[in-house]
């Protein structure tokens, strides 16, 4: 498209929801992790996931912490002599092949925000290094604010024939049906505020910021969408309304940091 960036606001009605390519020894073992550094709730819409998958992420980092315990920190910097600091062991069980997948890895993550890679899936993004994850209902992978239960994002796929979101339609047009007919419950108004584009590696990505407004409370967020390996990602980082100012800038980083990975 030839729009790079664009402001609009929408009023709706109540009726209308750097990342390393990380290589494995063996390549028939596939792994998700996180690196380190340093609501508004959806409403009804397809989408499928692989099962369980809180629970898969607990017991590789059980199995990498035993391991990084267990190996001599001279091998840790053994490849290309890189700074301690930047150089984590990152160990994963491959329950079907009963084996561990081990290797180095170094990735340049600013400054208080951690690294969610997910090779399996096909995607990556970044994160406030405070924040926990947690189990989002019908999402692959959230992480929240330790306190402020609002404060979290999250990232779900869908199918899809389709090789880029450009393919999806106008972006203007787009948006205006995600936040209607996807994100926006009954007793929701929403405002869009901004929505740009981004290409890198040839792919696009559209970020966009809106509002959702119920009588009791409102919610601001971004959301990043994209499409590749045959699925339509979408990533959603957000707070309560009255925290948006302190926080905006803090999750745009985490809105403009979803990248693909080829799987």
């Amino acid at each position: 498209m030839a729009i790079s960036s664009l402001s609009v606001r929408y009023c709706l009605s109540p009726t209308i929801s750097h990342k390393t390519d990380i290589p494995c020894p063996n390549p028939s073992l596939r792994a998700c992790c996180s690196l380190s550094s340093g609501y508004s709730p959806d409403s009804s819409e397809n989408t499928y996931q692989k099962g369980s998958n809180l629970k898969r992420r607990q017991a590789l980092v059980g199995v990498g912490t035993l391991l990084a315990t267990s190996v001599p920190a001279t091998l840790l910097l053994a490849e290309g002599n890189l700074p301690k600091t930047n150089f984590l062991l990152h160990s994963f069980w491959n329950q079907k092949h009963n084996s561990v997948c081990s290797y180095n890895v170094s990735a340049e993550v600013p400054k208080s925000y951690s690294a969610f890679v997910d090779r399996e899936d096909g995607y990556s993004y970044y994160y406030p290094s405070d924040w926990r994850e947690f189990d989002f209902r019908a999402h692959d992978s959230a992480f929240k604010d330790r306190y402020l239960q609002l404060q979290s994002v999250r990232v779900r796929f869908i199918p899809t024939e389709k090789t880029d979101i450009s393919e999806v339609g106008p972006m203007e047009e787009m948006v205006y049906d995600l936040v209607k007919h996807k994100f926006a419950a009954p007793n929701q108004v929403a405002t869009i505020y901004d929505m740009k584009e981004r290409v890198e590696d040839g792919r696009s990505y559209y970020t966009f910021e809106y509002e959702l407004r119920t009588p009791i409370y409102a919610t601001t967020s971004f959301a990043t969408v994209a499409v590749g390996n045959n699925r339509y990602y979408t990533l959603i980082v957000g707070a309560n309304q009255r925290r948006w100012r302190k926080v905006k800038n803090q999750l745009q980083v985490v809105a403009d940091s979803l990248k693909i990975l080829q799987i």
